[in-house]
């Protein structure tokens, strides 16, 4: 599906432009959204609007990094945006020039979709001087995309945090897996914000994207944005990295109170199981064999050993 809107000379905002008006005259600039297009409407990037083949290709061959090419009068943009309850990465294309602004994308945007409607609104009432041309629309366009990414970090800190409120008692290895599932999901954002931060700044710092100038404080507002983003994925993997080596000295010591557990009472059963050796031995002329009360006198004597043990072990605090 194409649809275009057109700004026209008296300032006024024209939907459903027919694509071969475009080239008339009648407007300041306009709006060409690819959403969802089939292949035949894609072709229109070379056969109409006559974009460079490599911006082409791009867009095309999905998926590519965070990038901005230049283009003789074009400027070409591959930007990302991502789904909240997957982290998963769609790519969305613009071209920019002085008339023209065409956003590509192969799924459907709601982000793209919000910033159409917002530049519509401006139809009924006045349109702020800096909402004027290409550049506008796709400060919009770009500040949407970013604005999704903020949701997907608070879902995993607010994860984060009812992690660190758990008590010790919690099962180590499902902790463990819920870390390392937060630390892959952290990944996933880092390798998107990071890479979209520093288009930003050539952006922002470029010379070639025409009246860039006049929108320079709305375009460092979204690089700062992602500054922040960054700062908070690398906060968030430090916190997991913290929890990660609190669960595995937790699950350490649990484990060395089990070995100890299982250690001190081997070690009072050791001399008891040696008398009960010696004493199960079938030879036929073996002291106290025939005693009348040797069988009591060794219980006896392996609950008296025993106990010593254990009073021992009390004393020396390996109980505690």
């Amino acid at each position: 599906m194409i649809r275009i809107m057109g700004f026209t000379h008296d300032h006024m905002i024209v939907e459903d432009v027919p694509l071969e008006k475009l080239k008339s005259g009648d407007y300041i600039w306009c709006w060409v959204d690819f959403d969802r297009p089939t292949e035949k409407e894609s072709e229109l990037l070379s056969t109409f609007f006559e974009f460079h083949p490599l911006a082409v290709e791009d867009c095309m061959h999905l998926l590519q990094r965070p990038k901005m090419d230049y283009y003789g009068d074009v400027e070409f943009m591959v930007l990302h945006a991502i789904k909240r309850d997957t982290l998963n990465v769609e790519e969305v294309d613009l071209f920019i020039s002085e008339r023209l602004l065409v956003s590509f994308h192969h799924q459907k945007q709601p982000e793209i979709d919000s910033a159409w409607e917002k530049v519509l609104a401006y139809r009924t009432g006045k349109r702020p001087k800096w909402m004027r041309g290409p550049v506008a629309a796709a400060y919009i366009i770009i500040d949407k995309i970013v604005d999704e990414y903020f949701p997907c970090v608070f879902d995993i800190e607010d994860e984060l945090n009812d992690l660190e409120n758990l008590g010790p008692d919690e099962a180590v290895d499902e902790l463990l897996a819920q870390v390392f599932a937060l630390r892959s999901r952290l990944l996933k954002l880092r390798r998107t914000v990071v890479p979209m931060r520093d288009l930003m700044y050539r952006v922002v710092n470029s010379q070639h994207i025409q009246k860039v100038d006049e929108h320079h404080s709305y375009f460092g507002d979204i690089y700062d944005h992602l500054l922040k983003l960054s700062d908070m994925i690398e906060a968030d993997r430090e916190m997991t990295s913290d929890l990660r080596d609190s669960y595995i000295s937790l699950n350490s010591n649990r484990m060395n109170n089990i070995m100890k557990t299982l250690t001190v009472i081997t070690t009072i059963f050791m001399p008891l199981t040696l008398i009960a050796g010696i004493y199960g031995m079938n030879f036929e002329f073996m002291p106290e064999l025939h005693w009348k009360y040797g069988y009591f006198g060794v219980l006896v004597l392996m609950f008296v050993l025993g106990g010593c043990m254990m009073l021992l072990f009390q004393r020396r605090g390996w109980f505690k």
